[in-house]
């Protein structure tokens, strides 16, 4: 029996009936005299009939829009779709569309404090800061950035910005000065929102040097905004008044000399842009992707109220950084009227429990972070369950990397039985998932449970033809409103096309190399670009890092293919616990357990011991910066690790230069 046939979780009849989900199926049914029977018939009526979908889904939400327009979608091609053509709107103003005093945003940092606002608070700090940007000259199409932590400010200026019209840009405080150049430099920000330090491992970051270089090398910022976050008000002042920096002004004095304005929200299309999100970068210059206000809206709200069942009794918490999608994709939670949980900070300081201290304290009923996270926890001993209440934890949301089928049994085992454990797939590339959760179906071990209503996402073999329970590359087949408008100074769209049209022009391919079951569910294998090929058979990383995590002396691995010989041998680096050496019985260990449960192929030639992983500052392992550094080529792009300095322990390894 495989070890995926029976489900871990299945939720009852009884929940199912009440969840948004099977909601909106019932109103389909009833709206077009349908019979659609369960979440596959809801799927499968959603890609073949997208316009009726995304329209039902629009009305379902209650979406605030001037206006409407009656096409859904004109051009229906990819790139260049175009969704609701006649429709205007103002992304901000459907995140602030309760003004009650429910909590809207609570605010935790490492070192303990926090602070809340409520929705009625929130649009009040929106409104004063809009009116300080106007008085600045932003308007619709500017840029405004931050250099930001996961902090309520941040927040408050996203949506400032956006009900202007104008596009928000972050990327977190830990990015180097070349890293925020990279990103910054390109798309000409007139503000920048910038914290003065940050908290981080029990340490406090001083960011102002930073701000200094940062500000002399990107000419189009004319004002420089100082958000205290690591010192008080008054420190900050005195610090920037013993050593003024160029173009700045404190937060609360930015607001204080600007004139009493009323909010209101800059109407705009469709595919007007919202956000400029940034591709990882380690492969050269950052891609800078640009998101339309009506596709990420539509979207995440499909994603919030069907596939988590959001609601505004809810409190959803994504560990998160401000230069990680997932910050975008938690904030717009507050469109459903949720509390969001804010955290900055090590995830295991002062402890490992951290974070379930803080989903007792604040009642988190949607949890969400990394399956990098959900292994740490677990090798790290960690057993929430027996530590804690959880009583509001309904469901945990893992991403970032595939959910290993341990770490599934570890979340039920180890942290609550009852609960919708959705591993979910993605990318910065659509802000949002292919594949995902939801609360109607069964959860299975290693599997994501199922494609996102009107994706039409299909597992394509080398001939271009739709496989299940077959590997091949995640595309999506049809067109989908929160494609991205295009990449920011990309006139012809010629990087857009290349980066996921090239394969099967009209196509997207995602880059995903990955598996549709027989019950539709996704499995992901690992990045295409990343697949090991020894003897000619493709190999998902994930497949390998998936049995290593069941060796109690690894802490974490990266797998690569070498050229060795005119084929590929499969090499794997390991860091192992404080006091364990990489001896011969350890290695055969490893090959044991890796050979036991998956094949010959997949038992690596070569296991190295180094010391650390390189990673992106969001925490994905890179594994196309190792290959190409062990076989003698550049690394571009430095400067989008969070790490770059762990790179050096690959070079020129002499197990790598023999049999």
């Amino acid at each position: 029996m495989k070890d995926n046939a029976q489900p871990l979780w299945q939720p009852s009849p009884k929940a199912i009936a009440s969840t948004q989900m099977d909601e909106f199926r019932r109103l389909v049914n009833e709206k077009h005299q349908l019979q659609l029977e369960d979440y596959n018939a809801l799927y499968q009526w959603s890609v073949e009939e997208r316009e009726d979908f995304w329209s039902d889904l629009w009305d379902f939400c209650e979406v605030e829009a001037g206006v409407r327009g009656e096409e859904i979608l004109g051009r229906d091609s990819m790139p260049g779709a175009e969704w609701f053509p006649g429709a205007q709107l103002n992304f901000a103003e459907n995140l602030l569309r309760y003004r009650d005093d429910k909590a809207a945003l609570v605010e935790r940092l490492e070192n303990g404090s926090r602070r809340q606002l409520s929705y009625a608070q929130l649009y009040d700090r929106v409104e004063r800061l809009a009116s300080a940007l106007a008085n600045q000259g932003v308007s619709k199409g500017d840029r405004v950035a931050g250099f930001m932590p996961n902090v309520i400010d941040t927040v408050v200026a996203m949506l400032a910005t956006t009900s202007l019209g104008a596009i928000w840009t972050s990327c977190s405080p830990d990015f180097g000065i070349n890293g925020v150049f990279d990103r910054f430099g390109q798309v000409e920000p007139t503000v920048l929102f910038a914290c003065e330090g940050y908290l981080y491992n029990g340490k406090v970051i001083d960011s102002l040097p930073r701000l200094r270089e940062i500000v002399a090398r990107i000419d189009s910022i004319e004002k420089l905004v100082v958000v205290p976050v690591a010192r008080s008000q008054e420190e900050t002042a005195q610090v920037l008044a013993a050593e003024p920096l160029d173009k700045v002004v404190l937060l609360s004095e930015f607001e204080a000399a600007a004139p009493k304005r009323e909010l209101t929200f800059a109407q705009t299309a469709f595919d007007h842009p919202l956000y400029i999100m940034y591709s990882s970068g380690t492969t050269g210059v950052p891609k800078c992707i640009v998101h339309g206000v009506g596709g990420t809206l539509l979207q995440h709200l499909k994603e919030h109220r069907l596939h988590c069942d959001l609601r505004r009794e809810d409190s959803l918490f994504y560990f998160t950084t401000c230069g990680w999608m997932m910050w975008n994709w938690l904030v717009s939670g507050l469109a459903c009227g949720a509390t969001l949980v804010l955290f900055d900070g090590s995830p295991f300081y002062p402890e490992a429990r951290g974070l379930w201290d803080m989903a007792d304290e604040e009642g988190i009923s949607v949890f969400g972070t990394s399956a990098k996270y959900i292994a740490a926890l677990e090798k790290s001993g960690c057993k929430p369950r027996e530590s804690h209440k959880l009583e509001k934890l309904r469901a945990v949301l893992s991403t970032g990397s595939p959910l290993a089928h341990e770490g599934f049994r570890y979340v039920y085992r180890d942290i609550k039985k009852d609960l919708c454990l959705s591993s979910i797939s993605g990318g910065t590339d659509i802000i949002s998932c292919f594949a995902l959760g939801n609360p109607t179906l069964p959860v299975y071990a290693g599997e994501l449970q199922c494609r996102g209503l009107g994706m039409a996402v299909e597992v394509w073999n080398d001939d271009g033809k739709p496989v299940t329970a077959a590997k091949g590359e995640l595309v999506c087949a049809k067109s989908f409103p929160c494609m991205p408008i295009g990449f920011w100074n990309d006139p012809e769209g010629t990087k857009y096309n290349s980066a996921y049209f090239e394969n099967w022009p009209g196509v997207w391919a995602h880059g995903d190399y990955a598996e549709i079951t027989s019950h539709g569910g996704v499995i992901i294998y690992g990045r295409s670009d990343a697949v090991l090929n020894p003897g000619g058979v493709r190999i998902g990383t994930a497949e390998i890092y998936r049995q290593v995590e069941k060796v109690e002396e690894v802490l974490d691995s990266i797998c690569i293919g070498q050229q060795w010989r005119d084929d590929v041998r499969v090499v794997l680096f390991v860091v192992l616990r404080e006091g364990v050496e990489l001896d011969e019985d350890l290695v055969q260990k490893i090959r044991s357990t890796i050979r036991a449960n998956t094949t010959p192929r997949h038992v690596p030639a070569k296991v190295i011991q180094v010391a650390d992983i390189p990673r992106t500052i969001s925490g994905k392992i890179v594994e196309l910066a190792v290959r190409n550094v062990v076989h003698g080529k550049l690394v571009k792009n430095k400067e989008a690790l969070a790490n770059p300095e762990a790179l050096a322990q690959f070079e020129n390894l002499p197990a790598l230069a023999e049999d």
